[in-house]
């Protein structure tokens, strides 16, 4: 018998199910470890140790009846003994007491689904703290939460392992140092902290979703853990309308990731992507989710966003598209934001629903805003409606300028060719 009760017997390779545990309970074993041992990379250490313990005796002696708990129990019990280790007398007394307490009662906290869901969501809090860096709280989300190795963060960001590691290192440490509270937030506070929350959230998966450097588009594994990130949120916040919004907008642009490069990697426009193989499973998922959040009436960013892009979606075709009303929800969205980004969004909307001319028109005051001076998809948008407004020169000019601030070579590639297009035309 093991650390978590009695043992079954189960289909499949037991070094395959100990894979599958590691990927679905890893967040919630270690969410609770950190809560027990105070210290970040104790638990995570801990954890380790016991995931390895796993592949190791499972093939031997069955898969246990409660993977989760087992592995919980088994990661305290590591835990204990590095600091038996590695701890001074004074530091290490108290915490080891309160561990081989829980170790006496070890059905007592694995065993509840309420608590594991808590310390989850402390979790989430505690990595996306305001008081790390924006780079940081992305890296130790993904770390602690997505179970991404440090290696594989590093590669979605483009960035060394070493850099990465030393990042993820500093956080904790941070966490540590500045004793920052292994919790959730107070009511008063709660607010712009899940906004916090749901920012790291959607940066994850935008830049899955338009990476904004190296040889691929979409990066699908950053999309995959935003979305994994996003149905957690939702399952641990099912009232607030704006996880649910996030959730939703993030299921409609992914649902569309299959047909937004060619079979050899080249970008494809909207309005010529091939319908047919949009994901409707998760459009269908994504549309349920945004009624959901919209029947709350507390309207928020992410909702109106969701509902620019369920408007995309439910076009049967590119004609069929709704761009007044996208338009009207992007001036909806100026008010509640007062992004350049968003009014950059807006005049290609105007664009599109009342042509080019009164696009350039509201793009005019963006192109003069330093804020957004460098930033690659204003000059993309610019050239592009002066192409459509009959100006070649201009237009030429703005998509050098957009080839220039582009990182990313699928996108460099697909302005390259609309510039060749341009000038043979």
């Amino acid at each position: 018998m093991g650390p978590g009760g009695g043992w079954r017997s189960q289909d499949g390779d037991p070094a395959a199910v100990a894979e599958r545990v590691f990927r679905e309970e890893r967040g919630g074993v270690l969410a609770v470890l950190i809560r027990q041992v105070g210290d970040f990379q104790l638990a995570e250490d801990a954890v380790q140790d016991a995931f390895a313990a796993a592949v190791a005796t499972w093939p031997r002696d069955g898969v246990p009846t409660n993977p989760a708990a087992w592995i919980t129990t088994a990661a305290r019990r590591r835990a204990i003994d590095r600091l038996r280790r590695t701890r001074s007398l004074a530091d290490r007394t108290d915490r080891l007491a309160e561990l081989a307490r829980l170790d006496s009662q070890e059905h007592a906290v694995e065993g509840e689904q309420s608590a594991v869901e808590d310390d989850r969501l402390r979790l989430i809090f505690t990595c996306c703290h305001p008081a790390l860096g924006l780079p940081a709280r992305t890296a130790l989300t993904l770390r602690m939460l997505g179970g991404l190795t440090t290696g594989e963060i590093a590669r979605a960001f483009l960035v060394s392992e070493s850099t990465m590691g030393q990042r993820i290192s500093r956080a904790k440490a941070k966490i540590a140092g500045a004793g920052i509270p292994y919790r959730v937030p107070t009511d008063d506070v709660l607010p712009d902290r899940l906004r916090g929350v749901l920012a790291v959230v959607y940066l994850i998966f935008n830049e899955g979703y338009a990476a904004a450097a190296g040889e691929r588009l979409v990066r699908g594994e950053l999309c995959s853990e935003a979305i994994r990130l996003g149905r957690l949120l939702a399952r641990l916040m099912p009232d607030d309308a704006e996880v649910l919004g996030l959730l939703a907008l993030m299921l409609l642009h992914d649902a569309r990731r299959d047909a937004r490069v060619d079979d050899v990697g080249r970008y494809v426009a909207l309005d010529t992507q091939d319908r047919t193989r949009w994901d409707q499973g998760r459009i269908r998922e994504g549309l349920r989710l945004l009624e959901q959040a919209l029947r709350r009436r507390r309207p928020g960013s992410y909702q109106l966003q969701a509902a620019i892009t369920a408007l995309h979606v439910e076009a049967a075709s590119p004609e069929q598209t709704d761009w007044q009303e996208i338009a009207a929800l992007y001036g909806r969205l100026a008010e509640l934001e007062g992004s350049p980004v968003v009014e950059l969004n807006r005049a290609v909307a105007v664009g599109f629903a009342a042509g080019p001319r009164a696009g350039l028109e509201l793009l005019g005051p963006l192109l003069a805003d330093p804020r957004i001076a460098g930033y690659q998809p204003l000059h993309a948008a610019h050239a592009e409606l002066l192409r459509r407004a009959g100006d070649s020169a201009a237009a030429g000019e703005a998509y050098r300028r957009a080839i220039e601030l582009s990182g990313n070579a699928v996108e460099r590639a697909e302005l390259e060719q609309r510039l060749s297009a341009l000038r043979g035309g």
